[in-house]
């Protein structure tokens, strides 16, 4: 084997390795990031509003007082359910996409 690499690889096993260590810095740096941005979704007029974080966690409902009916308990459900899952898709949105800038748009399952 030739010193510094791999025979045929053309290159330098320290400059490889000094990469995978600022892509891992740069992952790390990315997650925190994202793990603190505010993911926030509304329905129904403003009726429900729900707040996601970069994590994909739910972190937030707010409910309008005035659409809370005991006679129709089904549209409130319906409502927060859709709240919580536009929050969810636009952190998973901003997450696949700063993902992508990060990688190059490589395909790599499973690292996020």
């Amino acid at each position: 084997m030739a010193k510094g690499g791999f025979p045929g690889m053309g290159g330098n096993m320290n400059s490889l390795m000094k990469q995978a260590q600022k892509f891992q810095q740069q992952m790390e740096e990315m997650q925190k990031d994202l793990g603190d941005k505010k993911f926030e979704a509304s329905v129904g007029g403003g009726a429900v509003t729900a707040i996601a974080n970069g994590k994909r966690q739910l972190v937030d409902v707010k409910i309008k007082p005035e659409v809370v009916d005991p006679d129709d308990v089904e549209m409130l459900q319906d409502l927060i359910m859709s709240a919580c899952n536009e929050a969810l898709k636009k952190a998973e949105d901003e997450t696949s996409n700063e993902m992508g800038k990060l990688t190059g748009g490589l395909n790599m399952p499973g690292m996020f």
